[in-house]
Parts: structure tokens; C-alpha cells; sequence
């Protein structure tokens, strides 16, 4: 249909009927009309390709005389394990799982994340390195490429300590377990599950999320004291049956105190309440405190099972 064939239609219906006929004809492809095609705005996005994974594993072995002190700076990502045993030796043994788009960037990174021992004559030190750190790659890589500082790493450590030490522990985000050692020990964690078995020493833990459990298999705790701070998530403590010592528990904000120990009983002059307990076990003894901010305490008898099957 022309103009010449509707002379009597209005100039605006031609000048309508002449831009529909433009919208339905078929769109030129890239190289008949000498212009690219434009791009789908609909069409699904391209996918990168799969990074490689390496993992190695490296052990290192150092003396220490009884008394010494350890610490040990974890990474920003994996777990920690920390066992006392009978030698005077620290050993340690780390996983270190790298990721990158290539072999050539795999071993970059590999001269940069991992650890370093520091030791004098009674203090050995771990030291995470890696592209987490800042101050250390202005030193060690100025050049690194930004894209590889985002890319996914982490560290299993797995570190055995004499029983008797000092021990200053930070760890990133990942499973915690620290049993058997008896002394000064420092620990700042971050998120992630942690199981905490010990018997005595001067204990203070700070932990970012939970869940945590706190296990004390003796009778009564040998030493100063335990001090377990948690951010958010549950805590749960057991005690054996036949267990003395002074318990504290308190939740800050929401959440609840649960006692189901029978040998635990409120102390003389306090009222416990649904967020605070002082209660004592037997003749008494060392004072174990328990503080949670946003979360559920529960402290409970060794190897019973409470309702609903958690034991």
C-alpha cells in the first residue's frame, strides 16, 4: 500500500503506517549493512572458567622447654586444631588449598600464602602470610596482580603442643578444637563451630559466632579459672557428675540460660533467672564463666541426654 493508493488519508495515518511497516521488515544481520549487530540485553551472561585447585601439605617441628609459650595467627579461612601431647616439641602441620585460573598464578600465590615459624629460646610463633595481609605485600609482591586478591584460599592447621605452655591462639573463620593444654591461654576466634576440652589453667576465649561446646573432664578445674565470651550463636557446657567449682552463666540479650545438671545448684543469695545463673557444684572451687550476647547457654551433665536427643 502507497500514498498514491489512499489519497484522501491524513498525512499523520501515512506518516503511522510508514513507521509500522519500518518495524515489521526484517532487521539487516551484522555484515550486510556494514554495522555490528546489536547485542542481546536478554541473553544469558558468559560463564568464567572453573578455577584450578592445589593443595600441599607442609609440617615443621621445633623444640620447646617446659613452660615455653606458642602462638599462632590462623588464617582468614580454614580450621584449627590445637592438641597438647607428652614431647617438648611444637609440631605443626598445615593443608594450604590455593585457587586461581591458572598454573602461572597458582604458583604465584603459592610463594605468598602459607606460614612462617618464628622462634627464640622458649616462644615459637606461627604466622599466617598471605594476600590477606597488606603490610606483607607491599613487602614481598608490589606487582601482584589486583585479581589475585580476591580469589578463595584457606589453611587447615593442625598443631601439637606440650601439655603444660602458654598458648595465644587467632583464628579466621572455620572449626575450632583446642584440647589438653594447661596454662595462660588467649584465645580470639572468629565464626564457625569450636570444641573446647580442657582441665585447668588460666583460660580466656572470645569467639565471634558459635555453636561452641566446652567440655571439662575433670573432677575439678586445676588452676585459675576459664572465661568463654560469645558474640552470637549456642553455647553448651558439660561437667561431669561429681564436678566442685563455682559456675557463672549469662546471656546479654536474647536468648536463654538452661541448667540440667542435677549437682549444680544456685549459690547463697542469688535468684536465678531466664538469663543468669551463679551456681556452685559440690564444695566449690575455681570459678568457670560462661557470657553470651545473642544465644542459648546450656550446661548440662557429661554424657547425658538431655531431651530430644542432644547429649
Amino acid at each position: 500500500m502507497t500514498a498514491r493508493a489512499l489519497p484522501n488519508l491524513p498525512a499523520r495515518a501515512l506518516l503511522i503506517l510508514t513507521l509500522v511497516a519500518l518495524a515489521l521488515a526484517p532487521r539487516p544481520v551484522s555484515g550486510q549493512s556494514g554495522r555490528p549487530a546489536r547485542p542481546d540485553r536478554n541473553a544469558p551472561a558468559a560463564t568464567p572458567a572453573p578455577l584450578l585447585r592445589r593443595t600441599t601439605t607442609r609440617r615443621e617441628v621445633r623444640r620447646l622447654g617446659y613452660g615455653g609459650s606458642v602462638t599462632v595467627y590462623g588464617a582468614p579461612e580454614g580450621s584449627v586444631t590445637v592438641e597438647a601431647w607428652p614431647r617438648s616439641e611444637v609440631e605443626v602441620t598445615a593443608d594450604v588449598e590455593l585457587s586461581a585460573e591458572t598454573e602461572e598464578e597458582l604458583a604465584l600465590l603459592a610463594e605468598l600464602n602459607g606460614f612462617v615459624l618464628d622462634e627464640d629460646s622458649n616462644h615459637v610463633r606461627v604466622v599466617t602470610t598471605g594476600t590477606h595481609d597488606r603490610k606483607f605485600l607491599k613487602r614481598a609482591a608490589r606487582k601482584l596482580p589486583k585479581k589475585l586478591l580476591g580469589l578463595p584460599w584457606k589453611i587447615d592447621y593442625r598443631i601439637r603442643v606440650p601439655a603444660v605452655c602458654d598458648l595465644e591462639l587467632s583464628t579466621g573463620r572455620g572449626a575450632l578444637t583446642l584440647t589438653g593444654v594447661e596454662g595462660a591461654v588467649r584465645l580470639n576466634a572468629g565464626d564457625g563451630p569450636a570444641t573446647l576440652t580442657l582441665a585447668g589453667g588460666d583460660v580466656e576465649a572470645t569467639m565471634l559466632g558459635g555453636p561452641v561446646t566446652v567440655r571439662v573432664p575433670a573432677r575439678s578445674w586445676r588452676g585459675r579459672g576459664l572465661s568463654v565470651r560469645l558474640a552470637s550463636g549456642d553455647l553448651a557446657v558439660e561437667l561431669p557428675a561429681n564436678f566442685s567449682g563455682e559456675v557463672n552463666a549469662e546471656v546479654l540479650r536474647a536468648g536463654r540460660v538452661e541448667n540440667t545438671h542435677a549437682g549444680l545448684a544456685p549459690r547463697e543469695r542469688t535468684q536465678p533467672t531466664e538469663r543468669s545463673l551463679r551456681a556452685r557444684a559440690g564444695p566449690g572451687g575455681a570459678a568457670l564463666s560462661f557470657t553470651v550476647g545473642d544465644g542459648t547457654l546450656r550446661i548440662r551433665q557429661e554424657g547425658v541426654k538431655e531431651a530430644g536427643g542432644r547429649q
